[in-house]
Formats: structure tokens, sequence, C-alpha cells
């Protein structure tokens, strides 16, 4: 059905151009439509000082949705949300896995044996297969005589990590361990008790840790500054990792890594005895971080257990554990959560999963009954220990494991000792088995080039000329709505206060106020212009001007001739005054966390929003207050606000008349440091503005740019939605 286009407000030729927004879903629910409450206030101001940025060591509660209904919702965008921030959305390509398996290592009751395999080209996991030999063989057997295969991410540490001698008698003297030698392994040892259980077990490295050696442990896990090389424009191609063009493509250690644990469950699902039905996960501490991952993004997991990591307190404090987008209005409890009712096990210790008996489990308890499966989920309190995946948790795990993969083990299943692994006997590579050459800032080109290129193959019938309708909605709109996560405010959470009215030296009234947003807690300034002159009726409606750019020369900055022009047509504008909203940041810049050994943008975008999609917040609040006046809504953005102001007009969809939008060459492509405060990290993975223009089809929309022919997106979107006569460019001279 061809789209009508709404009437236009003629606007004067130095401010004529347009926006291209892109919209959360096909068709926007319906929002009702009521005036917010209006009341004098004697001096409206904005807030004085924004709150703290979110730390990884803020409070991270689970609110568990009043309905099945609502938390599958939830569910599906937070697993979107997982798989933008790991660089998986969409998933890179998964081709069947061309391992080297060799050098057996035996102990009673199971054998070692070394593992190393391409997970993407040129980039090589490692890791030990651990395989039920002698009494073992006849256990964990199936109909069909496959057995389950548990998959161990090692957390930090690695996986030969070994305590010494002094170490361990503290330990058992303690209760953490009950043997010297197979204790002083205990990564290991958890492997080994699993095979002689009856299961196939696979530990493989983290980057940097044991054989992965091409990215180093001080690189990947300990960084403490950034290098000079990694501030090049967003658009740059990506060369190096926590670089502005891979965080502007969410490519990340994080990511690398959660790639590696799939392409690693994935080695261990081909094996010919393995179950396809009885796969599971644990690890501790960082491992538990890849755990909760591998369950959000992994639908084959059978039963997890995700120990150490499980948590409304800290969130992991590695950069191999932050992503940007990744906690942002969530957290590990809620994330954990993606595996129900899946079973799922975990323990609380005297660490900072302390508090998880009160404030988590609980939580996790209640979403499992709603799903009718109380019992899939289990934390034992262990806060006798600290952070720990000891002899005591790993006891608990294998019962676990034990009643959700039907080993039909007699219970309690005792661990049993055996002699130390020596470092020769885990180490993967040797003569016949050469470690990779190429290494360090060469491999990361080499790695995120890779990446690069398949996201954009993935991405072919999204973004470009190719662009379908179908790709777009299908890939596209969600990634963009979970960057830009602020829907339009219910008008009942939103209010005006107005100041005394002034009259303008041109005849106008002036109306100084603020709209007030309680769901966000903010203040937004406004500065409200009614012309008294006559005029045709017809042409009466409220637009929205957008001030983005501090002018302190003069009190009313936005006066200029083509304001003056816009408001004799429109009678009516509401100035949305950014320019006058804190930011707690030197100008041009947003704030960041400063964390010592953390040289990472995910350390503040991995908690809290870009400044971007706050202010895209602030223009969708005032929106809300001024939605239906007589004539509609138009919105009129002058240069310098492109980046919020382009999804605001996207998310609002009809509530807008018009949107009217100054690019003047605004690419987030262009962008050199993270810090920049139009930064969003990811945008340049899905299409910068010309995606966030095709979003707001089918509604009208006017961009002001240089160049017509950089819109390729926008243009195959709204043809495909039949609705071409809706968007128009102006060309910037």
């Amino acid at each position: 059905m061809k789209i009508l286009r709404t009437k236009k407000l003629v606007l004067h030729p130095a401010f004529r151009g347009g926006l291209a927004a892109l919209l959360v879903g096909c068709v926007l629910l319906p929002v009702a439509i009521v005036r917010a409450e209006e009341t004098v206030a004697d001096t409206p101001v904005a807030s004085e000082a924004l709150p703290e940025l979110k730390t990884l060591d803020g409070h991270f509660p689970f609110d568990v949705p009043e309905t099945l209904e609502q938390w599958e919702s939830r569910a599906e965008q937070l697993r979107t949300r997982v798989a933008m921030a790991t660089g998986l959305y969409p998933m890179l390509p998964r081709p069947p896995i061309e391992a080297t398996i060799h050098s057996v290592v035996k102990r009673d009751g199971f054998q070692i044996e070394k593992v190393y395999f391409e997970s993407l080209p040129g980039h090589f996991v490692t890791g030990l297969l651990f395989r039920p030999t002698g009494d073992s063989v006849a256990r964990g057997l199936n109909a069909d005589g496959k057995r389950p295969g548990v998959l161990c991410p090692h957390g930090h540490g690695g996986r030969m990590m070994r305590n010494d001698a002094d170490k361990m008698k503290q330990l058992i003297e303690n209760g953490d361990e009950m043997y010297m030698e197979s204790g002083s392994h205990p990564k290991l040892a958890r492997c080994a008790t699993l095979a002689r259980m009856g299961c196939v077990s696979f530990i493989f490295d983290m980057v940097g840790y044991a054989d992965s050696v091409q990215l180093s442990y001080e690189f990947a896990h300990r960084r403490h500054a950034t290098r000079p090389e990694e501030s090049v424009p967003a658009g740059s191609d990506p060369e190096l990792f926590f670089s502005t063009p891979a965080e502007a493509r969410l490519q990340s250690i994080l990511g690398l890594q959660t790639y590696n644990a799939l392409r690693s469950f994935d080695f261990l699902a081909s094996l010919d005895e393995v179950d396809p039905d009885r796969l599971a996960v644990t690890g501790g501490s960082g491992g538990g971080t890849q755990t909760i991952l591998l369950d959000a993004l992994e639908p084959r997991i059978a039963a997890s257990f995700p120990n150490g990591m499980v948590s409304t307190s800290m969130q992991g404090g590695c950069a191999c554990e932050n992503a940007c987008l990744l906690r942002i209005g969530t957290g590990n409890v809620e994330l954990a959560a993606l595996m129900a009712p899946k079973p799922m096990g975990m323990t609380a210790a005297d660490d900072w999963t302390i508090e998880m008996m009160s404030d988590g489990y609980p939580e996790l308890k209640q979403l499992y009954s709603m799903m009718d499966q109380p019992d899939h989920v289990l934390c034992e309190s262990l806060v006798q220990f600290k952070h720990n995946y000891n002899y005591v948790t790993r006891r608990i795990m294998y019962g676990w494991m034990n009643e959700h993969l039907n080993l039909g083990l007699e219970t309690p299943i005792v661990e049993t000792d055996f002699p130390a692994i020596a470092d020769d006997e885990g180490a993967v590579w040797n003569d016949d088995h050469p470690a990779p050459v190429q290494r360090g800032p060469k491999h990361e080109q080499a790695v995120l080039g890779w990446w690069n290129d398949q996201s954009q193959q993935l991405l072919e019938d999204c973004l470009g000329k190719s662009a379908t309708e179908k790709g777009f909605d299908r890939t596209i709109r969600p990634a963009l709505a979970t960057l830009f996560d602020l829907p339009m405010p219910e008008t009942s959470s939103v209010s005006v206060s107005y100041s005394d009215p002034v009259e303008h030296d041109s005849g106008a009234t002036l109306v100084s106020g603020v709209v007030t947003d309680e769901t966000r807690r903010r203040e937004i300034p406004i500065r409200k212009w009614v012309s008294q002159s006559e005029g045709d009726a017809s042409s009466d409606g409220t637009v929205l001007w957008v001030h983005s750019a501090t002018d302190e020369t003069t009190d009313f900055p936005e006066w200029s001739d083509a304001f003056a022009a816009q408001l004799e047509n429109s009678k009516t504008i509401i100035v949305i005054d950014i320019a006058a909203m804190p930011t707690d940041a030197p100008e041009g810049k947003q704030r960041t966390n400063p964390q010592p050994r953390r040289a990472s943008a995910a350390f503040t975008f991995g908690y809290n929003r870009p400044l971007a999609a706050t202010r895209c917040g602030d223009v969708l609040a005032v929106l809300s207050a001024f939605q239906n006046p007589p004539g509609g809504v138009s919105l009129v953005a002058p240069k310098g606000s492109a980046a919020y102001v382009l999804p605001a007009a996207a998310i609002a969809g009809p509530f807008l008349a018009d949107a009217t939008i100054d690019v003047s060459g605004f690419r987030f492509a262009d962008l050199l440091h993270q810090d920049d405060e139009h930064f969003v990290p990811g945008i340049v993975k899905y299409g910068d503005v010309d995606a966030l223009a095709a979003w707001r089809a089918p509604y009208a929309l006017t961009i002001q740019d240089s160049k017509e022919d950089q819109w390729p997106t926008t243009k195959a979107i709204y043809d495909a939605r039949d609705a071409s006569d809706q968007v128009q460019w102006q060309v910037n001279r």
C-alpha cells in the first residue's frame, strides 16, 4: 500500500534537511495520546549533576517479570544483547572442526589427549581432552553406546594452574581439598573425575593462557594503557583489539574468547562417542562467565554449572569478561537465567557471590517455578570458603551432572586421587606439533580482518544497495533497538513545568520550562516559543527544535532568521536545549570510567548507555510530553545532533509528522576516540547513519547532507516499504 506523505512544514533554506531514522520493529505499538501534566514553576532548571557511572562493582538485581510471556520477550532481547556484545550477531561461521589430537597421557580411570584446532583461519584453540578408561568406560553410556560431553572453561589461573605444597597443606587443612597430588591441579581434577564418571570432558585455553600463545596473557588480561595506534577513525579497517574501529564493530577479547568457547563446544559435540542430547558446560570464576555466555548462545547445552560468577555484585574484573553493551540494564544473574528452564547449578562463597542466597537465587528459583521446573536450579551455600572451585564445590557439581546427564551413578560421588599432571604432559605444542608463528599485533590484524569480512558478508542483504526488507527487519532493526534501547516514554511518566511567560522583541511569547522524565530521572530544559502573528490556521503545528551547540553570547542561541521563519510558519516551537544538559565531561566528550589496569571502553559502555543514547531518550521524553497538539509534531534538528536525533525520530515513528535533520557529513565512522560525545559502540558494524535513516521507514523524513548517493540503505528500505516519496534529500553545498 502506498504511504501518503504527510504535510510538510515550510523551512528556511538554511535549515532544510532531513532525518533518517529506523524503527524498533516493523510496526510501532500504540501509545496512549495524552498530554503530559503541565504546571507552573518559579525557576525550572536542568539537573545539576548526573548519577555516577555504573561500574562492574555495582548492584545488578534480577527483577523477575510477572508473566512467562513477559520473560520470553525479555529473554529474546537479552540473547540479542549477548550476541551483539560478543560480536556474534549475526553468528560467525561455525564449519566442521578439523582438530589434531595427539600424545596420550594415561592415569587410572581416564586418559588425556592434547588437542588443537583453528577456530578461525590462523587462530588456534588448544586444550586437553579427557576420556574414560578401564572401569570408567562402562559408565554413562546410553542405549546407543554414547556418553555425555562436558566442556570445562577453566577461568583465570589457567588450566595448568598448580598449587604448591604449602598452599595444598593450607587448603586441605581448611577443607577445600582432599589430596595433595590431584588437588594441586583443581581445574584438571574436575575434568578427570568427570571422565571417571563416564563423560568426555574438554578443557580449552582461554586467550593468553598455557598454549594459547598468539595473544599474550598480559595483553588479554592485564592491560594497563591504550596504544597510540588504537585512536584511528572508527571506519578504518579494524586492526587492533581495544581500538576505536574494533569497538565500533563490537570486536573484543571477550568476543574472541566466547567464539573460541563455542568452537570448543562444537569440537566436543562432534566426537563420535559423545551423546548430542547430553552436552553440558561448567566453569569457575572467569570460566563461570564463559559458562553464562555459552548458556545464552548455545541451545544444545542440556545442563550447566556456572560457578563463582552468578551474582548481583561484582560482574567480572577482567577485559576478557567485559564487552560494550553486555550488562546495560542487566547483570550476571539475569543473563544466567537465560538457561531456564534447563538445569543450572552453582554455589555461593565468601566472595562477590556471598549474598546469592538472599539476592539472586530466590529470583532464579521464582523464574524456574514459573516454568514448572523449581528443582532445575540450585545454589548451595558454601560461604565458609573463599572464592573457589574446590573439592566441596566440585562434589556438588558431580552430583548435579550425575542427575541431569542421566549417568545413574551411586551418590555421593567421591573424587579419588591421581598423580599430578606434569607440565610436559599437559603441553600441547612440542617438536612434532610446533606452536604457531604469527603472534601479537599482526595476529590481531588477521583475526579482526577476518571477523570484519565475515560480518560484512553476513549483513550483505541487510545494508547497502542490496538491503532487503526481510534482511533489514530480521537483523538491523533489533540491533539498532539494542544500541538505542530507550522506547517512547509513557505520557504518565513525563511532566512539564513552566516559568512565567515573557515577551520577546519579535512579539513572540517565550516560556522557559523543564520536561521531567520520571522513569529515567532526567530533567530536560526547554523553551516554548509561541508566535503572536496571524496566519493560515492550516499551517499551525508544533515543531520540536533541537539545540545542540553551546552559545553563551546570547540568551536565546536558537534565534536566527531561519528560526524566525519557522516560528512564523508553525506558530509554536519547543526548543529542546540539549546544550544545557550537564555531561560532567570536557566539551565534545562523554564520561568514561577510569579503571586502573582496565584500559577498555567495555568498562564504561558495558554498563552505561553512551551519551548519544541518553540524549536520544531526552528527545523522546519531550516528544512524549507534546505528542498530540493540533497540526501534529515535526522535528527539526540543525547541525550537530544527528547522532541522537536520527534514532529518536526512528523510535518515534508515526508520532512525528515529519523529521528534518541536518546531517552535514556526520558519520560515526569518522570518530577517532571512544570518549567522543557521539561515539556509539557497534554502530559502524550495523550501518552508521544510513541504517539509522532507514530505521525510520516508512515515515516522512528529510535529510540534509553533502551527498545524496551516500544513503543506499535508506533508499533501499524506503523503496521496499513502497514509501520512496516519504524520504527526501537536500544536498549541502
